[in-house]
């Protein structure tokens, strides 16, 4: 079994290159640690969609760039779960089911006025979203500024090493 990440565009405003962002929220997944069947569901969607996500939970009004849904408040680490069964230690289920982690939605039209206002490419942004979100349900945090930094530089990390090479210099 491996991670397995769905992507969806459900959005007709910006084009989005779906394989290599899905390929990116992967590679993110596997290099935190992330094995044995877990799955992310990583949607793009319009303005509209955003926003109305963003005000039922979060309690904020207007659209967003990115929103991250973890299906569980304890973040998976690698290896089986405890009480997955199974016929030994760390021996793998055959029809064990996925370790659902949860959702990422991206919304494309904030990604590009982001890139814009920040002097990035469009790709860029969305690769640095993606990112973001992914490590959100892994149970990474910016509310504080000491968390902010560490999450920002090890988003810049990986996007240097699983992203393109206009994150070498940052």
């Amino acid at each position: 079994m491996t991670v397995e990440v769905f992507g969806a565009d459900e959005q007709a405003d910006r084009e989005v290159a779906l394989g290599p962002l899905v390929a990116l929220s992967r590679s993110v997944l596997e290099a935190e640690g992330v094995r044995n069947g877990a799955e992310v569901s990583l949607l793009f969607v319009d303005e509209p969609t955003i926003a109305e996500l963003n005000e039922r939970f979060l309690g904020q009004e207007g659209p967003t760039d990115v929103l991250s849904f973890p299906l569980d408040d304890e973040p998976l680490g690698p290896g089986r779960q405890p009480d997955a069964g199974g016929t030994g230690p760390g021996e793998p289920i055959e029809d064990e089911p996925p370790d659902l982690l949860g959702d990422v939605v991206v919304c494309p039209i904030v990604a590009s006025q982001n890139a814009e206002r920040d002097g990035v490419t469009y790709d860029d942004e969305l690769a640095l979203l993606v990112v973001h979100g992914t490590l959100h349900l892994l149970g990474w945090d910016h509310e504080a500024d000491d968390e902010a930094a560490v999450m920002e530089a090890r988003e810049a990390e990986l996007l240097r090493a699983h992203w393109s090479a206009t994150w070498a210099g940052r």
